[in-house]
Formats: C-alpha cells, structure tokens, sequence
C-alpha cells in the first residue's frame, strides 16, 4: 500500500501584493482619491477587519472592490485602531471610587506601526504594474509615502485574512 504525503508548504503562497501608505487622511477621503486615480471603484465594506488582542477586541475599517474582468480583489485597510478599557480603581488609594476608560493604539500590522493604511492586492498577476500603482497613488496630494511591503518580513500574516 502506498503512503500518501501532503506538503502544507503548498498552502503557504504569497498571493497578494501589499502597499503601505502614509497620510493624515480619513479611509474613505483616502478611498476616493484612490477611486480618482486607479481604475477601480472602492466603497466602504460592511464586514471590518476584527482582531482580538490581549487588551479587547478591535475593528478596522475596511473599503473593497472586486475587479470581474481580472479576477483581482482591492482591499483598502486601515491599519491603525483604539481599543478602550474601563479602568476600576482596585487599589485603596486617593482615586480608588474612580473608573476611567484608557485607550490603547491597536496595530493590524505591528511590525509596520508608521504605516496609516495598507492597499492589499490579492491575484495580481494580470494586474497593473505595482510602480505605476505607487506612482498613482504618490499623486494624492496628502499622501506623504508609499512603499511595497515584503511579505516575508510580515510575521502577523494572520491578521491579513479576510
């Protein structure tokens, strides 16, 4: 009887190209500047990117477009969130009777903690070519940086699955 093996190394391909951006704007004045210069339609998704992390659970904003006519998939991400916490006073002090709320900066990728948003591009063989994209978006006027993200450096790829 022949023994049958599976590599899980199949499973483990990189199929989507990631670009940081760095701007003041909001995601969806971002969004629509993006809509003006690349030939594609985002609009706010009602599924957000959730993540749970060890001080709550967070959502990310999150604008999509699916391209029929070359099976590409845009996510437009926000990479930056708050998580709030109800702080009890539980030691005897001066301010023990008062209960604040504290927040905490959430990051969907925190290797990349400068980063503002993230433009995932999944099935990117027959799209547009990642520089002329980057030149694109370089265009927006409060658009400070873009750069290509390695995908390999990316040690939360977790968080990129949705």
């Amino acid at each position: 009887m022949a023994t049958h093996k599976l590599d899980l190394g199949d499973f483990d391909e990189i199929d989507y190209y990631l670009i940081a951006i760095h701007t003041s704007l909001e995601d969806y004045r971002l969004a629509y500047y993006i809509n003006q210069r690349l030939p594609i339609n985002l609009s706010k998704s009602k599924d957000e990117v959730q993540i749970s992390v060890k001080e709550g659970e967070t959502n990310f904003s999150r604008f999509y477009y699916y391209d029929n006519e070359n099976a590409v998939s845009w996510n437009l991400i926000q990479n930056k969130s708050e998580v709030l916490q109800l702080n009890q006073g539980s030691t005897q002090n001066l301010f023990s009777n008062i209960s604040m709320e504290i927040s905490t900066k959430v990051y969907l990728l925190p290797e990349f903690k400068k980063a503002d948003y993230f433009l995932k591009i999944d099935n990117t063989q027959d799209c547009m070519n990642a520089l002329n994209i980057k030149k694109h978006l370089t265009e927006i006027e409060s658009v400070s940086t873009v750069y290509s993200v390695d995908t390999n450096k990316i040690k939360s790829k977790n968080n990129l699955i949705f």
